[in-house]
Parts: structure tokens; C-alpha cells; sequence
């Protein structure tokens, strides 16, 4: 029989101490901030307003040289307020915790861009919110595909460079009124012949019905024909048993276009490469052509010859939200690679 038990407030975790909301958002708290935060730590406040939500592993594979390292860095990311984190339920294991970006962390966005932090639309309660939200996995998976383009822009034996990554909200702000793709993605290619490639993402859980996803087809069609720019469709599958009837309703919907060739369609498996799963790089893409049909996989630089008659894209350092304008509240979009490392330690 316990005699003394132990009182109920010693079985708690330390709780790191974080300043008020009040605080966080206060001219003087974000002045001292900035003499505390690398040119790493801001790449990440806003990859976070882009993107919304990022694991620990995902920005370990983008930014970080090792789990231990970023994990020190995000701790005190997170007592600043410049980050906020959450750790979703799953039935079997540990969730890899989430990351979401803090009031002060918009705060500073907003006065780097001389914006207002109300001009952002940011929202703290909505910014955790996605913890409950049903696309939360969907989100995640839809970021991991990019933080898996980003390691590999980063290897050094890499021959090529994620150069652009736009987000659904972003292209939804964009072409909402037509299509609403879940990311837009460029990467250009050094060698052995230089090129760059385009295209939006479908990332498809198998939640929705594959007649549905060929649906959306024809709104990619009228963007094409609105804006005089054919973007190729990338449709990411999560099994090659869902990506069969997928590849059915695509070629059923692209055979009842106008014009097919507006709509340049390509489909991938997670699991079509054992051991590259994540790599959307590699010989994987299976181009959807309903008049010559062929089962060969192509690297994603090589789609563009899957279709010559695509225009060849500008200079590599043309930020293609130069062409599309900006809209209010709306901070330029980054280079999706992280800064290179600095010499100034940054202060605790």
C-alpha cells in the first residue's frame, strides 16, 4: 500500500515557458527577436506560412544535418513563438511531432514585407487548427513530396534544382476560379542537357473515386486555354493497384477533351520503386498517351520529351510569380531551397 504517493503536478513534463500572445506580437519582443534568428530560421517561418504544416522530418530532410540538431533548434524556435507544434493521435507508434508557424513568427513576416500582421490573414487558432482538419494527412503528404525534391536539389551529386513550390492556397489565390491543384512545382535540370520542367500535382490519398479525379481534367483544359500555357498534370498515386483504375478515368476524361494535348498527364505509385519511394526524381513517371500507349517510366526531367510540343520554359532565375502577379495580403514566394550556412552563431 502507497503510504505517500506522488502529487499529481510532479508527473507532468517540463513545459517550456513562452511569452503572452500580447507579448509575442509587440513591436519591442519582434525587434528583439531579430537579433536572434538566422537567415535558416526565417527561410522556415516561411515555408510554414506557405506550406502550413511540416514535420520533424520533413524539415530534418530540407534543412538540418541531423534529427538532434534540428530538434534543439525547433525547441527554441518554439519558445520564442516563432513556431507552434502539435502531435497528432495514431493508433500504432509516435507521430513525428508537427510544426505550424507562431505569432511571432507571422508578426516579423509581416513587418519584413512592411505589411500589417492583420494584411497576412494569419490567424493563430487557424494555424493549429489544421491538427484537427481531415486534409491534414493529406497536407503532410502533399509537403513530403516536395521535402523529397528538395533533399535531392541538395545532394551534392544531384543534377538538378527544385527552383519553385507553390502551395494549394497559393494556387488556389491564383486559378481557384478554374482549378484548384493541390501544389505547382518547377525543377530545372543542369545535366547532361539543360532543361526545366513545370507541373501541377493531383497528390491522391485513394480517398476520392478515380472518375472524380479524371474530372478535373477539364478544368485544367480551360486553364490551359485561358492562359495560353500548357502545364503538364502529375497524378501521385499511393499503390500501383490504385494507380490502374486511376490511369483508366484519366485516359476516359482525356479522350472526351477538345483538345487532349492541353492536358499533358503523368502517374506515379509511392510504392512503384522498392527502397525509392520517396523519390520523385527517378524513373518512375508514366506518361498517359491515349494514341500511342507505352509502359515505359521516365525520370521527371525526361517528361518534357514525353511532350515536345511543350514551349520551352524561361531562364532558371525567372520567378514565375513575376508572370502571375502578386495579390493583397500576399508575401512573395521563396526559393523553396534553405540558405546556405551561416557564420554568425545565432544567439540564445
Amino acid at each position: 500500500m502507497i503510504t505517500n504517493p506522488t502529487p499529481q503536478r510532479s508527473l507532468r513534463g517540463h513545459q517550456p515557458q513562452r511569452p503572452s500572445h500580447r507579448t509575442a506580437i509587440s513591436s519591442g519582443y519582434v525587434a528583439q527577436l531579430a537579433t536572434r534568428l538566422t537567415e535558416r530560421d526565417r527561410w522556415l517561418a516561411r515555408m510554414l506560412y506557405e506550406h502550413r504544416v511540416l514535420t520533424t522530418h520533413q524539415i530534418v530532410e530540407m534543412a538540418w544535418p541531423s534529427v538532434r540538431a534540428a530538434n534543439l533548434r525547433l525547441l527554441r524556435l518554439y519558445r520564442w513563438r516563432l513556431i507552434d507544434r502539435f502531435q497528432p493521435f495514431v493508433t500504432y507508434g509516435t507521430a513525428p511531432m508537427h510544426y505550424v508557424l507562431d505569432v511571432a513568427g507571422a508578426s516579423m513576416l509581416a513587418r519584413e514585407d512592411g505589411l500589417e500582421l492583420r494584411d497576412l490573414n494569419y490567424r493563430h487558432d487557424r494555424a493549429t487548427g489544421i491538427a484537427y482538419s481531415l486534409h491534414l494527412a493529406h497536407t503532410v503528404g502533399t509537403n513530403g513530396f516536395f521535402s523529397a525534391l528538395i533533399t535531392r536539389s541538395r545532394h551534392p551529386d544531384t543534377t538538378g534544382q527544385l527552383t519553385a513550390w507553390w502551395s494549394e492556397t497559393r494556387c488556389a489565390r491564383h486559378f481557384g476560379d478554374i482549378v484548384r491543384p493541390d501544389a505547382y512545382g518547377l525543377w530545372h535540370e543542369h545535366s547532361p542537357t539543360p532543361c526545366a520542367f513545370e507541373w501541377f500535382l493531383e497528390f491522391d490519398f485513394g480517398t476520392e473515386r478515380p472518375d472524380r479525379l479524371g474530372r478535373k481534367l477539364a478544368g485544367y483544359a480551360k486553364l490551359a486555354a485561358t492562359t495560353g500555357i500548357t502545364t503538364p498534370v502529375l497524378v501521385w498515386v499511393p499503390t500501383a493497384r490504385r494507380e490502374a483504375p486511376v490511369r483508366r478515368a484519366l485516359t476516359a476524361a482525356s479522350a472526351n477533351l477538345d483538345d487532349p494535348a492541353l492536358v499533358p498527364v503523368a502517374t506515379s505509385s509511392a510504392d512503384f520503386l522498392d527502397g525509392q519511394d520517396n523519390d520523385p526524381v527517378a524513373a518512375r513517371w508514366q506518361p498517359l498517351d491515349v494514341r500511342q500507349p507505352s509502359t515505359r517510366r521516365l525520370r521527371l526531367a525526361e517528361l518534357t520529351r514525353a511532350w515536345p510540343y511543350l514551349s520551352p520554359l524561361g531562364n532558371p532565375s525567372n520567378d514565375p510569380a513575376q508572370a502571375s502577379g502578386t495579390v493583397a495580403s500576399d508575401l512573395l514566394p521563396l526559393s523553396p531551397l534553405p540558405p546556405g550556412p551561416s557564420d554568425r552563431r545565432p544567439q540564445r
